[in-house]
């Protein structure tokens, strides 16, 4: 990932090997991660049974909380891609009946949004 494209908060993609040794012991037993995202200190990963988002918090990043959403308590999403003068997509998530979304993320050209919003509409569709 730039530095460029971290100073704007845009996420990158992370390889599954790279999250599975990272955060493997997050995972349930036949639990899989499908796909993940890096964000300056914090990661976000799909997985075959829930949205795991890893906040890093602090100076030093020491501090960090794991926030588990089940994909069933998503009420809906919205995926808005780039332009072409512009340098990132962004993904809105609501949960259960919030009328604002309740995590926003944004994307670099790199990251391919509608690999995002097919993960998202398989579990939660």
């Amino acid at each position: 990932m730039g530095l460029f494209s971290a100073i704007l908060g845009n996420a990158s993609t992370v390889s599954q090997e790279e999250l599975v040794k990272q955060y493997g012991q997050l995972l349930l037993d036949g639990e899989e991660i499908e796909l993940g995202f890096k964000l300056i200190r914090d990661t976000f990963i799909f997985t075959s049974k829930r949205l795991i988002l890893i906040d890093r918090q602090g100076l030093t990043g020491s501090k960090t909380e794991y926030k588990s959403i089940s994909y069933k308590s998503i009420s809906r999403f919205s995926v808005e891609t780039a332009g072409t003068f512009e340098l990132d997509a962004e993904l809105k998530i609501w949960i259960s009946s919030e009328t604002q979304p309740s995590i926003t993320k944004q994307f670099n050209k790199s990251v391919n949004v509608y690999e995002v919003q097919k993960v998202l509409a398989h579990h939660v569709l």
